[in-house]
């Protein structure tokens, strides 16, 4: 057996005010969730988490290497260990990890256990000032204790709790099923009236649903933040507010997650004073996890992904003010680019379009540029072009209407050239044709 016992940190004065503290039992359930990803056999012992893990080695490629990805992943979750350790037996890796020993497998468990101290486990610890007049200091003292007298003096939990320690008698879990759906809520222990001071109290719910998630190797496009407002609230103020949330992409990072939150609520304000949160999680997809690279990462890995800036820029500043362009089927250069809000798109599926059949420049002017002629000869800087390449004929548009244009319509019969300018510049051309209404040569990009 491979069992390994995931010990919380306590909550630190230095790290936030008690006030707004996590509540101890909120963070263990929210690490118990969250180990669901390496496997289903997960409980909560006292104060730790453990899980059994030998089934699942060969999947995370060795139980190093998983030693290695809880430790980071936890990080990466938001979730703070303050030990990790791995034995034989659930309350054996619990014994370590509170004596801040990792390594329960490398020797025999009742050697590396004789060197503990009493506290290590609850039911030695129940007993320790007793056992200390008896001239015990460590677990294995107690060990060579007469088991007789033991078990008449201090009952039989001791020992059972020292054999099951060691393998010698079964352990019993009441194993952790992560509920169908998430909904968490928190008692704020003062009035808040500022929606940013909000952030603080929502960060620990949502942890919990980011831990949740993982345990579901899932994650989200929607969460709804709900409040209720304090008794003591003006009349005609309804009772509370809520706050939806939309994500371009399926996700379940805890830094972005609060990162947009934190956005959203700087532009919010409350009708009145909140007494109460409630954090409640929309439909729950499925999440692909990415590769690891083989290579060493980029120093620039380390900043935060485009996509997720973009997203928060586009919640600062509105999502009309940040545009993206996608490609469309079309034989008009101008009309291949379809521009809309950032926010719309970047969940939008890209559909796949063809590559062009024709050389096409590096920089397009916004409407085409007229080109004087001399003996049927385009010319640019007053210098005749020299015709590379062409025609490449390009009509289309008929069917679209636009009213700024004499015809009514947007429709090109154009005969493209690559064209080369006195001054060296590969330049993209075009003579229009059968037009009553613009015929000549027009400058329309310019090759790097």
């Amino acid at each position: 057996m491979h069992w390994l016992a995931l010990l919380p940190s306590p909550p630190s004065a230095t790290d936030e005010p008690p006030s707004c503290s996590a509540d101890p039992e909120q963070t263990q359930q929210a690490l118990a969730w969250w180990a669901l990803q390496f496997s289903p056999k997960v409980a909560r012992l006292e104060e730790a988490v453990v899980l059994e893990v030998q089934a699942c080695l060969r999947l995370f490629g060795g139980a190093e290497a998983l030693h290695q990805r809880v430790r980071r992943s936890a990080a990466q979750a938001g979730l703070s260990l303050q030990a990790l350790a791995w034995a034989p037996t659930s309350l054996a890796a619990l014994a370590l990890a509170r004596a801040a020993v990792s390594d329960g497998l490398s020797r025999p468990i009742a050697e590396i256990l004789d060197g503990l101290p009493l506290h290590c486990l609850s039911a030695v610890q129940a007993q320790a000032a007793m056992l200390a007049r008896l001239g015990c200091r460590t677990l294995g003292d107690v060990r060579r204790l007469p088991r007789a007298g033991l078990s008449r003096r201090f009952g039989k939990a001791l020992l059972q709790t020292l054999d099951q320690a060691l393998s010698l008698q079964p352990e019993a879990h009441a194993w952790l099923q992560a509920p169908a759906e998430f909904e968490a809520r928190l008692e704020l222990p003062q009035r808040v009236e500022n929606a940013q001071l909000l952030l603080q109290y929502v960060r620990h719910l949502l942890l919990q649903l980011c831990a949740w998630l993982a345990g579901r190797h899932a994650g989200i496009q929607v969460l709804t933040l709900h409040w209720e407002h304090d008794a003591m609230r003006a009349r005609g103020v309804g009772s509370g507010g809520s706050l939806q949330i939309h994500t371009s992409h399926c996700t379940r990072d805890f830094g972005h997650l609060s990162r947009l939150l934190g956005e959203h609520l700087a532009q919010l304000t409350l009708a009145a004073p909140a007494g109460e949160i409630r954090l409640q999680a929309g439909e729950v997809l499925p999440l692909i996890e990415a590769s690891a690279s083989l290579l060493p990462a980029a120093p620039d890995q380390a900043l935060e992904p485009l996509a997720q800036l973009l997203e928060r820029i586009s919640v600062r500043l509105s999502p009309e003010r940040v545009r993206c362009g996608h490609l469309q089927e079309d034989h008009r250069l101008e009309a291949m680019q379809h521009w809309q809000a950032w926010a719309s798109s970047g969940a939008a599926p890209r559909s796949a379009v063809r590559g062009p059949s024709y050389p096409q420049p590096s920089w397009l002017l916004s409407s085409p540029l007229r080109l004087s002629v001399h003996q049927d000869r385009p010319q640019y800087q007053q210098a005749p072009l020299q015709l590379l390449a062409g025609p490449q004929r390009i009509e289309g548009g008929w069917w679209q209407l636009d009213a700024s244009l004499p015809n009514g319509h947007a429709q090109v019969q154009r005969d493209y050239f690559l064209a080369l300018s006195a001054g060296h510049l590969v330049l993209w051309v075009f003579q229009q044709r059968l037009s009553e209404f613009e015929h000549g040569w027009f400058l329309h990009g310019v090759f790097a």
